[in-house]
């Protein structure tokens, strides 16, 4: 369980708040396992995310592109990203934005550059949070329990896309090729998916089987 916080009358919600998977912080890091065989996983909390909905077509979507910096990726599994931003597709006019920058002003420069266009803007950065697996046997341990094709030649850093890992709704991003690998579950799935990942790593601490 995670420690009792101590509560600072002055301190405001952003300073108090604790991340889905706090109680778990040591469990994930006594998992990690080293070697050729190697993988980690850790939560990186509080990513800024932004559902976004606009027609891909309207003048909209060129001045959302101009906002961020980088255009609405157009097809299935793709990412685009810019500074601290990066644009996932989630359907034919709906993306997922993900930044290291404040939600509100994120969220707010968005909605300035949709007007009065049709769309939507829509801060759902409590809705998820990250998990990020990383490591040589990353791609083996998500493969227990991914229907997706993991294989390079078929899934590669900047893909992006909606799937299950166990019984856990995922948006899946791969994010380089160590291959290290982000996962953003519902809050209310995290404990359960990171308990899996965990117990999914387990058998890399010992020897290869021939």
């Amino acid at each position: 369980m995670a420690e009792p916080t101590t509560i600072d009358a002055g301190a405001g919600p952003v300073a108090l708040r604790t991340s889905p998977l706090a109680h778990l912080a040591e469990r994930m890091r006594a998992a990690a396992v080293t070697g050729a065989r190697g993988v980690a996983l850790t939560e990186r909390p509080f990513v800024t995310m932004v559902n976004l909905r606009v027609d891909p077509a309207s003048d909209a979507a060129v001045r959302i592109g101009k906002t961020l910096g980088a255009p609405l990726p157009r097809q299935c599994g793709h990412t685009t990203a810019s500074g601290p931003h990066t644009l996932a597709w989630l359907g034919p006019d709906e993306w997922l934005v993900l930044s290291h920058a404040d939600a509100t002003t994120v969220a707010g420069e968005l909605r300035e550059a949709l007007a009065a266009d049709p769309g939507s803007v829509v801060d759902v950065s409590a809705n998820r949070t990250t998990l990020e697996l990383s490591g040589p046997a990353a791609r083996q341990v998500l493969e227990k329990g991914c229907p997706l094709d993991l294989h390079p030649r078929a899934f590669g850093p900047g893909r992006a896309v909606s799937t299950t890992v166990g019984p856990v709704a995922v948006l899946l991003w791969q994010v380089d090729d160590t291959p290290a690998y982000r996962l953003f579950p519902r809050s209310s799935f995290a404990d359960y998916l990171a308990r899996w990942l965990i117990d999914a790593m387990t058998e890399y601490r010992g020897p290869a089987v021939p």
